[in-house]
């Protein structure tokens, strides 16, 4: 049985502040949490239910494992329908990129992006298209947001996010600096490099006022139609595709 105090830990980690001060945040589905359970990151304590703790793997003895029935388990998750597990995962410590010019890599760069879904999906995206870094403004969306992490469906645990100010960090780059703008070169008819940085601004703002004069080239994804903007997570995943698409011919 939960205890109260179990029940409080967990819900407060919806808040940022709690997961920066006790170094954790959910995870939640088997899936997801299998995909934690099989990367660098490491799992302090995992809830499930009886009919979830037959299809678990192998779980290391150093985490904590606790039967819940479902109505405990819904005191404790964040979705309206919980998926029979919930694991509590350590927040490892910040990635660094001081190894970023030693392959060549095309990195994603977020810019201000707020929706914690936005961010998740880019995440699942930009690792369904082998990406492996992602770099975002202090000012993005916590990455360990709950909604954020269910959105990357696992993906999180395979892609490093690394928060830093981006003006430093693309002032000094030595590679091309692409950003995804409304007016710019058609995206199709776009020469990729194969090390470059690709950044994607805000959801209503865009690219701040102090990066746009780093841009090394604007590029556009053409409308064909009357609406005014693409969703940023729609924006990158055709930016990952596309991408790809050139530097695997």
């Amino acid at each position: 049985m939960l205890s109260k105090s179990q029940i409080s830990l967990v819900n407060s980690l919806q808040q940022k502040k709690n997961r920066v001060e006790l170094g954790l945040f959910v995870v939640e589905g088997l899936k997801s949490i299998t995909e934690f359970l099989n990367s660098d990151y490491v799992i302090d304590t995992l809830y499930f239910t009886k009919d979830v703790a037959i299809s678990l793997p192998k779980i290391p003895q150093n985490i904590k494992l606790f039967e819940v029935n479902e109505q405990e388990l819904k005191k404790i998750s964040t979705l309206k329908t919980p998926q029979g597990i919930l694991a509590l995962v350590i927040i490892p410590q910040q990635n660094s990129h001081n190894n970023l010019y030693n392959s060549a890599k095309v990195h994603l760069v977020l810019d201000g992006i707020q929706d914690p879904g936005n961010l998740g999906t880019i995440i699942r995206t930009a690792n369904w298209f082998g990406y492996t870094h992602i770099f975002c403004s202090p000012n993005t969306v916590d990455v360990y947001n709950p909604k954020t992490v269910q959105a990357a469906m696992g993906a999180l645990s395979q892609i490093k996010i690394i928060y830093t100010p981006l003006f430093a960090l693309l002032s000094d780059a030595r590679i091309p600096i692409y950003g995804a703008l409304l007016n710019g070169e058609n995206i199709y008819k776009t020469q990729w490099p194969s090390h470059a940085f690709v950044v994607f601004g805000n959801e209503g703002l865009g690219i701040s006022p102090e990066i746009l004069p780093l841009i090394t080239k604007s590029i556009t994804i053409p409308s064909l139609g009357n609406t005014e903007s693409l969703n940023v997570a729609v924006s990158a995943a055709i930016f990952c595709a596309q991408i790809q698409s050139y530097l695997q011919k």
